[in-house]
């Protein structure tokens, strides 16, 4: 009876999945709203602010998807809290996709056991590639608007938690491991075959920063927007995933969130490195106003028009790449 059960929600989780379609707009445009580093704790009134700040963002902007960077939950109950997260933006009827951090297993129950409690909530789009490192590793695909046709690929990998070479004295941060760069490039290399050769623009969503981003940051010859108030808690090893994205030619962006004081946007060899706005309350470290990043995509073109809108409503850093980014 318990394996009979298990199938049913499996079934009905992928007739979910299936039902939801993502489609450039009649305009050609696809809007996506990043929430980051909510660390909602559980029945404290710091967290509210996080609240308003997703009914103001999703009301203002009518977003296409919803992205979560990671580090949502920030206490235990893990279930109670994420459930009421989650619930709260599906009521507004717009797919969501999230990633996990490296608090979010901290409290209580595991990224697989998260995971799969983020897919009961409707209008979940995320998923997990079985057989690679991490919990949320997964892609989505966004069709055309007149044909369904793949014209831009979103992935969304897991950046892992906490060094596990800590006895061969590498501390700090995980990295993406080798084989979730694997997945990456085949993925990528199927969908510009099927493309006819052509790189399909994409996006990628993480939570920990890539070493690039400080090597981006530093440059004097970078076009960077926004604040930068720390040095991005990077993992100390690099494990290639900004060469793997540069070699496959598809992705156009990477968005991060994890270090709260920084929210902007740096060009590093043709590919947008940004952070989302912290999104959460002073349960954790925060310096600035709290808000979200919005990306807009147009469809057919290897754009990004991104800015950020605070919970108070008002707009900052809109700009275009790569057309503001060209030094």
């Amino acid at each position: 009876m318990k394996q009979f059960a298990t199938l049913l929600l499996l079934l009905c989780l992928s007739l979910q999945a299936m039902a939801q379609t993502l489609k450039f707009g009649p305009d050609g445009k696809f809007k996506i709203v990043q929430f980051t580093d909510l660390h909602l704790r559980w029945e404290d009134s710091r967290s509210d602010i996080a609240y308003t700040c997703i009914k103001n963002t999703i009301e203002a902007e009518r977003p296409d998807l919803v992205v979560l960077t990671g580090d949502i939950i920030y206490s235990a109950p893990a279930d109670q809290n994420l459930r009421k997260v989650l619930e709260f933006i599906a009521q507004y009827k717009t797919p969501f996709a999230l990633v996990f951090g490296n608090h979010d297993h901290e409290q209580g129950l595991s990224n697989a056991e998260l995971l799969q409690i983020a897919r009961q909530i409707p209008y979940c789009m995320a998923s997990d590639v079985e057989g690679i490192t991490g919990e949320g590793n997964y892609l989505l695909e966004i069709k055309g608007s007149q044909d369904d046709t793949p014209k831009a690929i979103l992935y969304f990998i897991d950046s892992n938690q906490y060094s596990q070479l800590k006895e061969a004295g590498v501390n700090g941060y995980d990295y993406i491991h080798r084989d979730q760069i694997d997945w990456y490039v085949q993925s990528s290399s199927q969908y510009t075959a099927q493309n006819n050769n052509q790189p399909l623009p994409s996006l990628a969503f993480f939570h920990i920063p890539l070493p690039e981003y400080n090597q981006a940051a530093r440059n004097e010859n970078t076009t960077l927007y926004g604040i930068r108030r720390e040095q991005a808690c990077s993992p100390e090893l690099n494990t290639g995933m900004f060469a793997a994205m540069k070699e496959q030619g598809d992705i156009m962006g990477v968005f991060v969130g994890h270090d709260h004081d920084n929210d902007y946007a740096v060009n590093w060899y043709n590919i947008l490195l940004a952070y989302g706005r912290f999104t959460g309350g002073p349960t954790e470290y925060i310096h600035i106003p709290n808000g979200a990043r919005i990306i807009e995509l147009t469809e057919g073109q290897r754009t990004i028009d991104t800015w950020i809108r605070l919970t108070d409503g008002s707009i900052e850093q809109r700009t275009s790449f790569p057309k503001d980014y060209v030094k």
